[in-house]
């Protein structure tokens, strides 16, 4: 069975550790254990009658919670089937620009919908210094100075906090980009994570810059990937446009009640962020104290980590003796066989994944 290019690939590992797939313990994905919300199950359940009828194709009670949610009008905000769906709906925006800057390491999947289009890519690399990133573009001040190129005519595609690093970028450090360049598209996937006091979202910015667009992902925070469900958030005119581009009733009925029932179960978010940061403590120092392993400090639900020796085979390992799934970095090619990302997971998980290392 051919290498997954993506986390939470189950049923690979499990072909690959010999078992069932729900003996595999996933930290490959990085989806938060502690949901789904059980209110956002009751209201999949309570859709079950509505499943013989076709979906609201504007997605009015949708985009009128998520108005609620952000404090902005419903017509600056679009669902869809995953942010991947929207992604796609940019990549064909952003090959209509002269290049589209991308900060690297990069999400696979941009790459995907960059290619998909023939949109011309320019890697903009983040610094590492001593374990620590940052967010230097002195590609873009190269590109400006020294060659006389514009960016004026380009896009700039990142995401915030990062992946596969997991740093948090400040607001103040995007917004300059944003007088810069044609298009720019900051990817929020866990913004969700980190609590409100400390979140760098460029949401609050969006009705200030018709060039803006927002990716935010609800299947991550509220553990819901099989249901496939995003949003974008950016001028009215641009998601007019991309509407005209896709077919109809991208998210289905029971995708959306769970949206809304999540959107408004503050207890659930109140509980994920007093979750979050000594779960993801305990794994980081965990991870420190196993020689030949570096964890490097993060602000979403997962943690990068460099190591000494091969990822890959460290993988193989992990599920033959141990059925435990870790994301190699393979498909980050900045990245390579030296380092691996964890999701964050519940303290009797994370403990059986630091033994395991130990034990590796």
């Amino acid at each position: 069975m051919r290498q997954p290019a993506h986390g939470g690939n189950l049923a690979w590992a499990a072909a690959l550790a010999g078992c069932p797939p729900d003996a595999i313990l996933d930290f490959s994905a990085s989806i938060s254990p502690l949901g789904p919300p059980n209110s956002a199950i009751a209201a999949i359940k309570s859709q079950i009658g509505n499943l013989k009828h076709y979906p609201d194709p504007n997605y009015s009670e949708l985009r009128l919670a998520l108005s609620h949610f952000h404090q902005l009008p419903s017509e600056w905000i679009l669902p869809g089937n995953g942010s991947a769906e929207l992604l796609t709906l940019i990549g064909r925006e952003l090959a209509q620009l002269a290049a589209t800057i991308l900060i690297t390491p990069a999400f696979g999947d941009y790459y995907r919908t960059l290619a998909a289009y023939n949109a011309k890519v320019l890697e903009c690399p983040l610094s590492l210094v001593i374990g620590h990133w940052s967010l230097v573009l002195s590609f873009v001040e190269v590109l400006v100075i020294d060659k006389g190129q514009r960016t004026k005519d380009k896009g700039l595609l990142l995401n915030n906090p990062h992946n596969p690093t997991g740093k948090l970028f400040s607001r103040e450090s995007i917004l300059p980009y944003l007088e810069q360049f044609a298009l720019v598209v900051v990817d929020e996937a866990f913004m969700d994570f980190v609590p409100p006091n400390e979140e760098q979202s460029l949401i609050p910015v969006v009705q200030e810059y018709p060039n803006l667009v927002v990716l935010r992902s609800l299947t991550k925070f509220y553990s819901l990937p099989g249901l496939r469900l995003g949003y974008a958030i950016a001028h009215p005119d641009c998601l007019a446009k991309w509407q005209l581009w896709r077919d109809p009733w991208p998210v289905n009925t029971l995708a959306a009640a769970a949206a809304i029932a999540a959107l408004q179960d503050t207890e659930f978010q109140q509980q994920t962020w007093a979750w979050l940061p000594p779960a993801r403590n305990q794994l980081f120092q965990g991870l420190a104290e196993i020689p030949g392993l570096q964890p490097q400090a993060s602000a979403a639900n997962f943690l990068l980590v460099e190591s000494q020796e091969s990822t890959s085979q460290l993988q193989q390992q992990l599920l033959k003796y141990h059925q435990i799934l870790i994301r190699d970095c393979l498909t980050f090619k900045e990245l390579g066989d030296r380092f691996f990302r964890v999701a964050v997971r519940e303290e009797s998980d994370n403990q059986r994944l630091l033994t395991a290392l130990k034990e590796s």
